[in-house]
């Protein structure tokens, strides 16, 4: 019986270099077919299409494919890269100039460290081209970071962009001078018209998160408990890029940022009770900041504001902050990123890595800082790289490479777009 044991052990520490090289390149080979084959189902459904339930599940967005790989991995991504709203075949360089004429973009979502999946992304291209955007299209993105479970997450991620197109193709107005773009005072109209949609906006959707169980029903017509509800939220940063302005609604701690000329421009603000202003409008409120593992409203909720929560009302508002901003020729590229990324890198650290990975010629630093965590080369991670169908996705995978390494505790969901080529 020693013996056998001797031998059984002897064989596994020879064969152990050979079959973890062997399950690498096969995990390579996989996601290069994913990727291949993503990218040959021509372009993503349009609004409100789903793809056959046999083939998809309800936790994967629409539009996108999930490529799964082994547990041990942790970075089973759920990314893709979108030009014009087409699906791009993976190269080894970038993607046709002649394509470049809507957004750039990459996105990664991971559980991470977490036991629970409760982000979402959602990335719309193209949404609509209404009036007050002159008939041009307007691209939204969003990040949603859940708690108390997935299902608010989720269904503002089904929602958020149907309400934000209804109310932005609600705005009635013909030419620069309705649109109030011909002197400082029409522009200050158009700048609150914006404001209106995103505030209207989030508040249809909360009025939908607070009376959805996460059985599907609505309006409370189900055997569930009223817990099931009643404490379930999520954040909510969404992005609005137009050829002239960004427009960022953020509620939570879900945050935005702008890297423009090498700096960090923060879009958004983080609602954590303590801040001075927040902690006045909880008190006014008759709510309570209680310290208990960090500032928490009424020792419960580590934010300030948040869509759901209808126990916590009114303490806890779904009223965004909204920030309008326009585009310069030295904006590189624009992050969105849930609280598991923020919390372990910042916004300044952030920006320089997903500028270095955008920059043209930056192959080998990128591959160099994607080894940073793992403390010595690795010739198939360099490999692995040609898989990244532009330098967006490869920008978001580093960031949630390098929160990882950074420890993060949390779900982890980032977008990366590229104002460049957008």
């Amino acid at each position: 019986m020693t013996e056998v044991y001797r031998r059984m052990l002897s064989d596994d520490d020879v064969d152990m270099p050979a079959k973890c090289r062997q399950r690498r390149r096969r995990r390579i080979q996989m996601r290069r077919l994913a990727v291949v084959s993503a990218s040959s189902t021509g372009p993503l459904p349009s609004l409100g299409q789903r793809e056959d339930p046999e083939e998809s599940s309800d936790c994967v967005p629409e539009g996108k494919r999930l490529r799964m790989v082994e547990a041990g991995d942790l970075l089973a991504t759920n990314s893709t890269c979108t030009i014009s709203g087409e699906e791009v075949e993976p190269t080894t360089g970038e993607p046709k100039t002649a394509l470049t004429n809507g957004p750039v973009f990459g996105t990664m979502s991971i559980s991470g460290r977490s036991r629970e999946m409760e982000d979402a992304i959602s990335v719309r291209t193209s949404l609509c081209r209404p009036d007050i955007n002159l008939k041009r299209p307007v691209h939204f993105f969003a990040v949603y970071d859940g708690h108390g479970g997935p299902h608010v997450a989720a269904l503002c991620r089904e929602r958020m962009h149907v309400f934000v197109e209804e109310e932005l193709m609600h705005v009635n107005c013909t030419g620069e001078s309705e649109c109030g773009r011909d002197s400082s005072s029409q522009g200050k109209e158009h700048e609150e018209n914006w404001r209106r949609v995103m505030n209207k906006s989030f508040e249809r959707m909360d009025e939908v998160a607070i009376s959805a169980c996460a059985c599907g029903s609505v309006g409370f017509h189900c055997r569930c408990h009223p817990l099931e509800v009643a404490l379930r939220g999520s954040t909510a940063v969404v992005a609005l890029l137009t050829p002239e302005h960004i427009v960022v609604a953020n509620c939570g701690d879900s945050r935005a940022v702008l890297c423009r000329g090498g700096k960090a421009i923060p879009l958004s603000s983080d609602h954590k009770p303590d801040r001075s202003d927040e902690l006045a409008r909880i008190e006014a409120a008759g709510g309570r900041v209680i310290f208990v593992n960090g500032a928490r409203v009424e020792g419960i909720l580590a934010m300030s504001r948040a869509i759901g929560d209808k126990y916590l009302k009114p303490v806890v508002t779904s009223e965004p902050e909204i920030t309008f901003t326009k585009r310069e020729p030295e904006d590189e590229c624009l992050i969105l990123a849930s609280d598991g990324l923020w919390d372990v890198l910042s916004s300044d650290l952030a920006c320089k890595v997903a500028c270095e990975c955008l920059k043209e010629g930056s192959n080998g630093a990128t591959a160099a800082v994607l080894n940073l965590n793992a403390g010595r080369p690795n010739k198939e991670d360099e490999g692995a790289e040609r898989l990244y169908p532009s330098r967006s996705v490869l920008a978001a995978a580093l960031l949630t490479r390098l929160a990882l390494g950074r420890k993060s505790s949390d779900n982890i969901s980032v977008i990366v777009v590229d104002l460049k080529k957008s």
